[in-house]
């Protein structure tokens, strides 16, 4: 499975989305899934299975597919549910 965390420049924000998405995958013994990041404009609906985007920029990805919207980019309990949500709905835990 793939991951994509998406953000307006693909810098700073989705970077550190695919960190964090990679400490949770990793508490939870997932292993199978391959996480990246990208800007908006350059995420296309065969980049991933599943978008990550925070909820400022979640209207334009509305095309890509399985999309996640993050309320807060920055709360691990928010992240840490959906994640974990994710891979359960997926069968890889």
């Amino acid at each position: 499975m793939r991951i994509l965390a998406v953000c307006g420049s693909g810098l700073g924000t989705s970077f550190m989305v695919e960190m964090n998405i990679n400490q949770v995958l990793k508490e939870l013994n997932v292993t199978d899934v391959e996480v990246s990041h990208s800007d908006l404009s350059s995420a296309t609906p065969d980049s991933a299975d599943v978008f990550f985007l925070a909820k400022d920029i979640a209207e334009g990805g509305e095309s890509l597919g399985e999309v996640i919207v993050l309320d807060s980019i920055i709360d691990m309990d928010e992240l840490r549910e959906k994640v974990t949500a994710v891979v359960r709905e997926k069968g890889l835990i």
